[in-house]
């Protein structure tokens, strides 16, 4: 199966470098992502979240054939690839949110940014919650600062808005990975018709399954990752 692996803010393409290889050497043919305006040097400021959403909707349709896709997205991620499966539902075998999730019509990562922000940049360590830190140690803080892009504004603050039947994009199946949140809390919120996981619970056929650690596990965990990857997608 061909997988396409989308990363989320600041990352690019090489965020998946150690996830990557046990995927291919399972006999996957892997395609990871670098969103536009995340290359170094480029311009954000024409940078919108349709773009994103285009570029995963270009790696599906670059798939020679009627070959089947699985979409896994990270973090911020995660929204576009339930965007542009529903954009692609007769492509899209299934869906891999790596700590996160599909996001409902009208949402964004922070509606409320500056709107005088171009650059969306890393934050400093203790803007984060400690559960995004779990394992994230002092050499892997370095190195990912090291390599953050800056993320591009309106991508954080534009809301995700879904062509088509609902039902569609509903009806693929769907993986959860959940590191900083236990399966058992995010049920937990589905039950409580929480907004968080409101389009998750939406969902005919989604599984979670645990994998604890912090909000990057392709940097803390990229092993235990891509066996959760390769569990998820070649049961399709």
């Amino acid at each position: 199966m061909d997988i396409v692996l989308i990363p989320g803010f600041w990352l690019d393409a090489s965020a998946w470098d150690d996830v990557a290889p046990p995927l291919v050497a399972a006999g996957h043919d892997v395609h990871p992502l670098t969103l536009p305006g995340l290359a170094p040097g480029a311009d954000r400021s024409r940078v919108h979240l349709e773009d994103h959403i285009g570029a995963v909707v270009d790696a599906i349709d670059d798939v020679p054939g009627e070959r089947k896709v699985a979409l896994v997205g990270h973090s911020a991620g995660g929204g576009l690839a339930y965007n542009a499966a529903g954009r692609r539902a007769d492509r899209v075998a299934r869906v891999v949110y790596v700590d996160s999730g599909p996001m409902g019509e009208g949402q964004a990562i922070d509606s409320g940014l500056d709107p005088a922000v171009i650059d969306h940049d890393l934050p400093a360590w203790d803007q984060f919650e400690p559960e995004d830190l779990v394992d994230l140690t002092q050499d892997l803080r370095a190195a990912m600062r090291s390599r953050a892009i800056p993320q591009p504004a309106h991508t954080v603050r534009e809301g995700h808005h879904h062509p088509g039947d609902p039902a569609l994009r509903r009806a693929i199946p769907a993986t959860v990975i959940a590191c900083e949140f236990p399966a058992d809390q995010l049920r937990a919120l589905i039950a409580q018709d929480h907004p968080y996981v409101r389009e998750l619970g939406s969902l005919d056929d989604y599984e979670i399954i645990d994998l604890p650690t912090g909000h990057w596990p392709m940097l803390t965990k990229p092993a235990p990752l891509a066996a959760a990857i390769l569990a998820a997608v070649d049961r399709d």
